[in-house]
């Protein structure tokens, strides 16, 4: 019943909103990690490269007001609040707020369309930390990954048809397309449904677009050289299909929700490098950030647990 629930968490991984946040959110990131001071610094200029902010808060707020207000159109009136693994407002922040608003039980969102223990099971054990650093006593339900839903591969497909429609008519169909999801270490992919999510979400989007010209590949590592990641790079795989004579390529990084450092980064600068490097046309598919249909997917999957 409706009258169980009295609030909606999203949670997401946060970040810098300005320059001067910059090092202080990396310090967070990598408290207890052994990532060396010049991955950090290398990190950093990638935040000075794309404006010296991350959207990421900016859209994840917008996310969550947009699934408010479209609650409210189908006559559910319920707050919906925002935690952060990785900057303001924290997760145990946000718990705070709730218990002191009257939240009981709960609906957590985690803003993440595909599970491992990075994008998934961390959020979860953080909100359980947060419960008992608070000392607040919410229940708390998630709603299933949108990997395959229908509105969030419908919204994914007409980002890719943007990109298509840019490319000559003649050259549409030899398009390769790379939809790229961030590399994990190849022991938490196994223990996992990852993979087997992405490549549901990338043939869903190839089947509704009617293309058959896609790869699926990683972007975004971290961790030590020597460690396996999964693979094949984003940046290599580009390389590779211009000398095999592909002439536009398209990124989707369908492995994000929202534009943040990996997408305008890894993809807007680093893997348009490579292939201006290598001789060939990028063009990079928007992620769902705020549009409607995904708005409408997250809608569909909190009204899934409300009944």
């Amino acid at each position: 019943m409706r009258d169980k629930f009295d609030g909606i968490l999203l949670l997401g991984y946060g970040g810098p909103e300005k320059t001067e946040d910059i090092r202080p959110f990396l310090e967070l990131v990598a408290k207890g990690r052994p990532i060396p001071k010049e991955r950090l610094d290398e990190v950093a200029h990638h935040y000075e490269l794309i404006g010296g902010r991350s959207p990421i808060n900016e859209y994840t707020y917008r996310q969550a007001k947009g699934l408010e207000n479209r609650l409210a159109d189908s006559g559910i009136r319920i707050p919906v609040f925002v935690g952060m693994r990785n900057w303001h407002p924290f997760i145990p922040d946000t718990i705070r707020d709730m218990a002191a608003r009257g939240v009981k039980k709960a609906i957590g969102m985690i803003m993440a369309a595909h599970q491992c223990e990075a994008s998934w099971e961390r959020y979860e054990i953080n909100v359980v930390e947060a419960m008992a650093e608070t000392g607040a006593a919410i229940e708390f339900e998630y709603t299933a990954p949108l990997f395959d839903h229908p509105l969030f591969i419908e919204d994914s497909a007409d980002r890719v048809a943007e990109c298509l429609d840019e490319i000559p008519a003649d050259e549409r169909k030899d398009a390769m397309i790379l939809f790229s999801a961030h590399s994990v270490p190849v022991p938490m992919a196994e223990n996992s449904p990852y993979v087997e999510q992405l490549m549901t979400t990338a043939r869903l989007i190839a089947e509704r677009l009617g293309h058959d010209r896609w790869r699926l590949v990683y972007q975004s590592r971290s961790g030590r050289p020597q460690d396996p990641w999964l693979e094949p790079d984003v940046c290599d795989v580009i390389r590779e299909i211009a000398k095999e004579g592909v002439r536009y390529v398209i990124v989707q990084p369908i492995g994000f929700l929202c534009d943040h450092v990996e997408v305008l980064f890894d993809i807007g600068i680093e893997a348009k490098e490579a292939a201006d490097e290598s001789g060939i046309k990028l063009l990079r598919a928007r992620t769902v950030n705020d549009d409607t249909k995904f708005i409408a997917a997250m809608a569909d999957a909190v009204q899934k647990i409300i009944g």
